[in-house]
């Protein structure tokens, strides 16, 4: 799916300069951003990077101590205003092991005004229908993770917001995992979910916001942050390449000589001024593309620049 066609559309979430802190630490630092509605999106960033606290932040556990968000339209500050929409399942699923899943659900469910109809249809959804009457203790990881999903699923959210549901399951657990939050856009919901697993939300996510000690280093599609915004040049005569590296760095352009032929850092705006420089040394070039690199590659760049 191509991350490329949710931007336009209404956000999910919109925060303006939005920042926590917690005594003379803060978590979330000045963030400004629009999340479009719509697909799987990767919350990225290392410990302390701030993706628990912007959770907490979204469904009024913690009150912003600066700046302004919207979440499905409406303000942070008044967050019952659009609870009933969001579902979450944040620092891993909390219930009663000595109950079955059916039990612990209806409990839930009951709380939230909701019957045991939803509680059935959202046991199926998650594939724990045959072990519902089994003890919570019993389960492993991964149904623990699938039932806690479901009662984040309980309210029929528009917003889904899951924290490192992927941790401690088996790849056949990952595997269903996946499966599961791509289902769940298919029924129209987006779904932010918080990862240390960079191999994993390469696979799941459409798009990633990357957070580094609470200040936003990323937002775009997958593909943007693989291509690690640097490309390759290629001269019609290899012999040039030297004379290029020469011209670009002239031009403040970081360039390096590669088998290849010449990389160098930037994006479309470089692309066209290494044309240029090539033209007036009478340099012909037969291609320019982008270097894709590994998402981990990426993530340590960008979070490490901003460290």
């Amino acid at each position: 799916m191509d991350g490329g066609q949710y931007f336009g559309m209404a956000p999910v979430l919109s925060l303006q300069d939005l920042t926590k802190r917690f005594g003379d630490t803060t978590a979330v630092a000045g963030l400004t951003l629009d999340v479009e509605a719509g697909g799987v999106v990767g919350l990225l960033g290392p410990n302390g990077a701030g993706k628990t606290t912007l959770f907490r932040l979204i469904l009024g556990l913690v009150r912003p101590s600066h700046g302004h968000a919207e979440v499905l339209g409406q303000s942070i500050r008044s967050p019952a205003a659009y609870l009933d929409d969001v579902g979450a399942l944040i620092e891993g699923p909390s219930f009663l092991p000595s109950l079955s899943g059916r039990a612990n659900l209806r409990r839930l469910a009951a709380a939230g005004g909701r019957g045991h109809d939803r509680v059935e249809a959202l046991l199926g959804r998650v594939d724990l229908a045959d072990r519902a009457d089994e003890r919570v203790q019993a389960y492993s990881m991964g149904m623990k993770q699938r039932l806690g999903i479901a009662a984040a699923l309980l309210p029929d959210p528009k917003l889904v917001l899951l924290d490192e549901p992927m941790n401690g399951l088996d790849p056949a657990g990952i595997r269903e995992m996946r499966g599961l939050l791509r289902g769940l856009t298919d029924e129209g919901r987006t779904v932010i979910v918080s990862s240390h697993n960079l191999a994993e939300v390469q696979k799941t996510s459409d798009r990633v916001i990357v957070l580094q000690k609470g200040r936003l280093v990323h937002y775009g599609s997958v593909e943007g942050l693989e291509q690690g915004a640097r490309f390759v040049v290629v001269a019609e005569k290899p012999g040039s390449h030297p004379d290029l590296v020469e011209l670009c760095r002239g031009g403040g352009l970081a360039a390096t000589l590669v088998p290849a032929g010449v990389q160098i850092e930037g994006g479309p705006k470089e692309a066209a001024a290494v044309n240029r420089h090539a033209m007036k040394a009478g340099i012909t070039l037969v291609e320019i593309r982008p270097v894709s690199v590994d998402l981990e590659e990426s993530f340590f760049e960008l979070t490490e620049a901003q460290a």
